[in-house]
């Protein structure tokens, strides 16, 4: 599994590029905003240090039409250089998929709601297929039943494009989207760290602090 983070703030990013193996960030003009950063540009390039010359950036287009998201995505790439274009599954996001990718630019198609938008952006050429699993689940649509369906055309077919799974409620959503064959998944770190937050390993390391303790008191392990 690959690990992307989803959002723009520069010190969550930084802090969980220190204990996890990140594989990149995704952005959209929603998590843009939270961000608060008036400089649109300044705010990218710090993203990209921050995540180092392997990580990938995947940002969002913000236009409507194919015309203008493809004017958009030469912008982005003039100004960061390689990084992953996000583009909703339209039929106008279609139409820009196909332009981009015969100019070899990476092209991550968003907003997935259904199998037929992941299949038809994938025969289309996107690098990463971005389905949005609780959306699904909230609207009754089994996202898992989706990516699975995504997962084995891309298998028959023998296509490189790879799923990144998006919007979560929960980690169990994240694990169903995993069992289900998503090759990646990004996630907003408030969910990291719910992940990783248990009183049971609580309970446990504060029983094997006790422990030591009773055997040599305040010294470190080191001090021995």
């Amino acid at each position: 599994m690959h690990l992307l983070l989803d959002t723009a703030n520069i010190q969550q990013i930084q802090y969980y590029c220190d204990i996890l193996p990140v594989t990149g960030v995704t952005t959209n003009p929603s998590i843009l905003q939270k961000a608060g950063e008036k400089e649109l540009w300044t705010l990218l390039d710090n993203i990209k240090t921050a995540i180092g010359d392997m990580g990938q950036l995947h940002v969002q287009v913000t236009a409507s039409d194919a015309k203008n998201m493809i004017t958009e995505a030469r912008t982005i790439r003039q100004r960061l250089g390689s990084v992953y274009i996000k583009v909703p599954v339209t039929e106008e996001g279609l139409k820009c998929i196909k332009a981009l990718k015969a100019e070899d630019i990476s092209v991550t198609a968003t907003a997935v709601y259904s199998s037929m938008q992941g299949l038809l952006a994938a025969a289309a050429g996107a690098d990463y297929i971005a389905p949005y699993c609780n959306r699904m689940e909230w609207l009754g649509t089994d996202f898992s039943r989706v990516i699975s369906i995504i997962r084995n055309d891309s298998e028959r077919t023998g296509s490189s494009t790879k799923i990144v799974a998006a919007s979560f409620r929960s980690p169990g959503q994240v694990l169903t989207a995993i069992e289900s064959g998503a090759h990646a998944v990004t996630l907003p770190p408030s969910m990291i760290k719910e992940a990783l937050s248990s009183p049971a390993v609580d309970s446990a390391i504060s029983s094997f602090s006790k422990d030591w303790s009773n055997l040599f008191g305040n010294s470190m392990l080191h001090q021995l």
